[in-house]
């Protein structure tokens, strides 16, 4: 290997909140270590905060380089100005090739402003790369997920990117042992007071937690006819989720959608009921480690990615498949 891409480094920011690594940074290791191997690079991650040495050790367990931590007073709480201005400094003394970031609400905030600071380039929503003629070319979605399109990186200095939630598996992330030590800090300045933080309603649910998603499409065929779903969820302890026509006819909230206008989920398990698998569906649940559809419609798109697939009224599938699964669980 060369010696020009034995130099070659690759950044990876991660995420976390009330003392717990955010799933999307497993994510983002993953992809930076693939990443990483693509170009015969070292991996190497950086974590923010106050108090962070737990967090650090944690990290420390994949196969990196090393494990970069920034902990700093003004670090406890996350505000776009205290994030760039600890990482500004150490970007343009370290010239990384690539920093990876978990595609979140947080790092669409700030990232963008880090790019404008440092002069990098900036690649949001990273689904997949490979190597092409002259070098990586990324893919990402465009068009709220109606397309895909390809990019090449062109020019000189760091490029910023972010990962898709669910395109790369936290599961494939290598383990490993990774040494810790502090990043060099410079003057660290949060740009705004945090007054408090407020969840989520507790009516409403947050499906990208969710080991197992029962999710219900228009084939359902109304609100009324919800039981056998619902009852399959309760039976595997899962939460339902549903494509965007069960949400506008009202027959679920809002908060239960999935796809390009939703959430977007990584379950290891997806049960997919009557769903036909537009596109823009399909760009919230292809992070799935298990989907199986059940489906009239043996050409429907959704099978092109199920793992099984059955083709049946779900009206007659579902009650069977709720009694067998009963028949198991009372066996033990």
């Amino acid at each position: 290997m060369s010696e020009d891409l034995m130099s070659k480094k690759i950044w990876i920011v991660t995420q976390h909140r009330d003392g717990k690594l955010h799933r999307m940074s497993r994510e983002a290791i993953a992809a930076g270590q693939q990443l990483a191997q693509a170009l015969g690079a070292s991996a190497e991650a950086v974590i923010l905060g106050s108090g962070i040495d737990g967090l650090a050790a944690e990290i420390a367990g994949y196969d990196l380089a090393a494990v970069h931590t920034a902990d700093h007073a003004a670090l406890a709480d996350y505000t776009p100005g205290g994030y760039v201005s600890a990482l500004a400094p150490a970007l343009a003394a370290a010239r990384p090739d690539f920093v990876v970031f978990p595609h979140t609400y947080q790092s669409v905030d700030y990232v963008p402003l880090l790019a404008q600071r440092v002069d990098a380039g900036l690649l949001p929503e990273v689904t997949s790369f490979e190597n092409g003629d002259d070098g990586l070319v990324f893919t990402r979605p465009v068009l709220a997920g109606k397309m895909v399109s390809r990019v090449r990186v062109r020019g000189e200095g760091t490029v910023l990117l972010s990962v898709q939630s669910g395109a790369f598996s936290a599961d494939s992330a290598a383990t490993g042992s990774a040494p810790v030590a502090a990043l060099g800090l410079g003057e660290v300045t949060a740009d705004r007071e945090i007054l408090g933080v407020e969840e989520v309603a507790e009516d409403q649910v947050d499906l990208s937690k969710a080991d197992v998603i029962v999710a219900v499409g228009r084939g359902i065929g109304g609100a009324d006819k919800m039981a056998p779903a619902r009852e399959l969820a309760e039976l595997l302890g899962a939460e339902i989720g549903a494509s965007r026509p069960v949400i506008d006819s009202d027959w679920l909230p809002r908060d239960r959608q999935i796809g390009s206008s939703g959430q977007t989920v990584a379950p290891k398990l997806y049960i997919a009921i009557g769903i036909s698998g537009a596109i823009q569906h399909l760009v919230g649940m292809k992070g799935s480690s298990v989907v199986v559809a059940i489906n009239k419609d043996p050409k429907a798109p959704i099978f092109n990615v199920s793992d099984y697939g059955i083709v049946g009224d779900l009206h007659e599938v579902l009650p069977e498949l709720n009694a067998k699964i009963r028949e198991l669980k009372q066996a033990g």
